[in-house]
């Protein structure tokens, strides 16, 4: 697969699977914009690619702030004036209460981490991709969106809403040559030098998720848009 001048937007992409998903990215010839919260970390991850620096740039920004989408898509343009992919891996849990005891700031906190940084890069990324007439949308969430266990509240209402705003994107890009499209994963497993336990069969490793991403921003995918995909086994 190559994905030669391509322009990837990883977000999150100091988290457990960006770093992976970054590689794997790159060594299919892509161009990489690696956003996040520290500018130290971005550029240390930047480095290790041993990518010239030309196929880079690293953006620190703080995804829950209503304007730091559009200063991302702005920088990336200036570096390579497209942007065709977007990985939005921004992660963050909150939970592990009854809804008696959750608070409307945990509630908050979740939608501004899931929904609202979604909903920012979407707007911002939707007509340029569109313009372009190529481009893929895909988010991290998980089975907690489609089946909300107990304690766990906070959470749950944030991928939600994320997927909601996936799906109803992907209606309207039908015809567009993009896609948004969802993957499911119910925990990250990025310790690679074990056995799983039988309490880890559901776990997925950042080069799983990375190949469903592939698949996901191929041109044979074309045709996939609006899917939840679950990449969690066994319950």
């Amino acid at each position: 697969m190559t994905l030669e001048n391509r322009v990837v937007m990883i977000t999150g992409v100091t988290g457990s699977l960006g770093p992976t998903a970054a590689r794997r990215f790159a060594e299919c010839g892509a161009n990489l914009v690696l956003v996040g919260s520290s500018a130290e970390k971005l550029e240390a991850l930047g480095q290790s690619l041993a990518l010239p620096k030309e196929r880079w740039l690293a953006v620190a920004a703080a995804l829950s702030q209503p304007d730091a989408a559009r200063m991302v898509l702005d920088a990336s343009l200036e570096k390579f004036s497209r942007v065709d992919i977007l990985l939005h891996l921004v992660g963050g849990h909150i939970g592990g209460k009854p809804v008696p005891q959750v608070t409307e700031e945990e509630i908050s906190i979740m939608l501004q981490q899931h929904l609202w940084s979604t909903f920012h890069l979407a707007q911002a990324l939707m007509p340029h991709m569109t313009a372009n007439g190529w481009g893929r949308m895909i988010v991290i969430s998980s089975p907690s969106a489609g089946a909300p266990p107990a304690n766990n509240l906070p959470y749950s209402i944030g991928k939600t809403a994320e997927e909601t705003l996936m799906v109803t994107l992907a209606e309207e890009l039908k015809g567009t040559g993009v896609t948004a499209n969802i993957l499911r994963v119910r925990m990250i497993d990025h310790e690679r030098d074990h056995e799983k336990s039988p309490n880890m069969s559901s776990w997925t490793t950042p080069d799983e998720i990375s190949a469903a991403l592939l698949y996901l921003c191929s041109e044979e995918a074309g045709t996939v848009n609006g899917a939840r995909i679950p990449l969690y086994g066994s319950p």
